[in-house]
């Protein structure tokens, strides 16, 4: 499901197929009678709203699912920019380690959100885990000796850049799921191929009129759920103007 594209092309041809299978089953039976056809008019309406209305409620899962990453990545940038303010209640050198870890963290979260699903971030998860870890102990080590308590806000904010990060992980999965694909895939076929069945002409312009634009939607769905394999993506605004700050500085 990462590859919009893909399962662009995939609806196409098939939900082409399916409409020439329908004209070729038409082709056999000699006779139609008008209640029938009347019959037949109610089933495609019928199964065309039942489809339309299951892409609508895809579209709107992957919208609030798009929405959900885009706030996720604000609140990581937010959670990063905190702590390291917070991270000058710490003495040298520590302070100092503290920060630069976080610019490197910051990096390869902007490197994480750069990412295509076809990359291998394999060494970049293991790279941001163990950065994780080695900035976790540095300010366990630091507030367990010291333990003033003007220095619980480093460890909470410690605590919220690690959270978010997870956070955004689970968002990423949360995509929608695979029996919906399937029930409209399945919905989409048979649509098309009652469309086959009761056409009048054998011209493919015209069977091509449907399967294209559901196609098309299709191919948005998954390009807006997919969060690292398709155009629309989110982009890494809040932590790469954080990045440029603290570079600055």
């Amino acid at each position: 499901m990462n590859y919009p594209m893909v399962i662009c092309i995939g609806t196409l041809v098939c939900l082409w197929a399916s409409a020439r299978l329908g004209i070729a089953l038409r082709s056999r039976k000699k006779t139609e009678e008008e209640s029938e056809r009347h019959e037949y008019d109610i089933v495609v309406g019928a199964t065309l709203t039942l489809l339309g209305l299951l892409i609508g409620f895809s579209f709107s899962m992957a919208i609030s699912r798009y929405e959900q990453r885009k706030d996720y990545e604000e609140e990581e940038a937010n959670a990063i920019g905190t702590e390291y303010l917070r991270v000058d209640l710490l003495s040298d050198p520590v302070r100092q380690k503290l920060k630069a870890q976080l610019v490197e963290y910051l990096d390869l979260r902007i490197r994480r959100y750069r990412a295509h699903a076809s990359h291998d971030i394999t060494e970049l998860a293991s790279r941001t885990g163990q950065l994780q870890l080695q900035m976790w102990n540095e300010v366990q080590n630091s507030t367990a000796a010291s333990h003033d308590p003007i220095l619980v806000p480093v460890v909470t904010g410690m605590n919220d850049v690690i959270n978010r990060q997870g956070y955004t992980q689970a968002a990423r999965w949360n995509r929608i799921p695979l029996p919906a694909w399937g029930l409209m895939a399945a919905i989409a076929v048979f649509s098309n191929f009652l469309i086959g069945y009761g056409s009048r002409t054998r011209r493919s312009f015209m069977l091509m009129i449907v399967p294209l634009a559901i196609a098309v939607s299709f191919l948005l769905i998954a390009d807006i759920d997919s969060p690292q394999g398709g155009l629309v993506r989110v982009a890494p605004q809040n932590l790469i103007a954080l990045s440029d700050s603290l570079k600055a500085q």
